[in-house]
């Protein structure tokens, strides 16, 4: 099967800074890839290289086969990071104007928004005077009229509640079920699971790339029990150990049991081990 979107080797650099370093990534239909991965890590800017948006510094992307042009990218609904509405317009007149940009037609009345968009409760009010989880919402919801074959979505949740969230990702979850390729970045990791596959990107590289089970793929971390909870984070920590905390227990990233029990010094503790989540993976990667 031909990748909706595919990329090899793909490069960004801005003088002697590398944003995007050597990234092979296939998006295929009907599958919802996940970009996870700090701020800064080049997610947004491999989007935009790979849609054709920046241009590269290296390596090829090919959308729908092609290299990208204005013809493909009729093709995918994009949703950037900064939405990418006019602020001074409604989201009728916002949706109006994308569906003239993609050749929909579109009533007075709006019908450019995808079908029961919450937004039709605000047919007045301009985008900017919208919080900023409906903005999302108009943003995410005219990316569909035109029938895009492939989604990126940046950062679409982002500022929405938790019940916005969950609509957004069932609608998401229709679209890859009716065939559609989704390439979405989340900082959730609720979302991420979501995903039916992930890419972690750190420094601009994809670190690591499968499904969660394979991410994880058998990692585990140290685990400290102590009645006094509080002095063992403090002196993990003051041992330069990379530390969470799960209720009043303690977890080490990357450290073996014999280099916590020098750390702790003493301190009463029950160790153990423990597999890594989504987040400490990640954590771990980014290393």
């Amino acid at each position: 099967m031909n990748a909706l979107l595919s990329t090899r080797s793909l490069r960004k650099s801005y003088g002697d800074l590398d944003a995007v370093r050597g990234v092979d990534l296939d998006v295929e239909a009907g599958e919802i890839v996940g970009l996870l991965g700090a701020n800064g890590a080049g997610k947004t800017t491999f989007m935009r290289c790979a849609l054709g948006i920046l241009a590269p510094s290296g390596g090829t992307s090919l959308l729908f086969g092609r290299p990208p042009s204005r013809l493909g990218r009729a093709r995918i609904g994009y949703v950037p990071q900064g939405r990418g509405l006019y602020p001074d317009l409604t989201p009728h007149e916002n949706a109006q104007f994308s569906a003239a940009a993609y050749g929909v037609r579109a009533g007075t009345d709006g019908s450019a928004l995808a079908e029961g968009s919450p937004v039709d409760s605000y047919p007045r009010r301009l985008v900017r005077e919208l919080p900023l989880g409906l903005q999302r919402r108009v943003a995410f919801d005219i990316a569909l009229p035109h029938g895009p074959q492939l989604l990126v979505l940046d950062e679409p949740t982002s500022g929405v509640g938790p019940l916005e969230s969950a609509e957004l990702w069932e609608v998401i979850g229709r679209q890859a079920a009716a065939g559609i390729g989704v390439l979405v970045t989340t900082h959730t990791m609720n979302e991420a699971i979501q995903c039916d596959r992930l890419a972690v990107m750190v420094d601009g590289s994809i670190a690591a790339e499968g499904t969660e089970a394979d991410i994880i793929a058998g990692a585990t971390v140290v685990t400290v029990e102590a009645a006094d909870w509080q002095a063992a984070f403090d002196r993990l920590v003051q041992a330069g150990l990379l530390v969470s905390l799960a209720g009043r227990g303690v977890r080490v990233l990357g450290a073996a049991p014999e280099q916590v029990l020098t750390a702790l010094d003493g301190l009463p503790a029950a160790i153990g081990t423990a597999p890594v989540t989504l987040d400490e993976r990640m954590a771990l990667l980014a290393q």
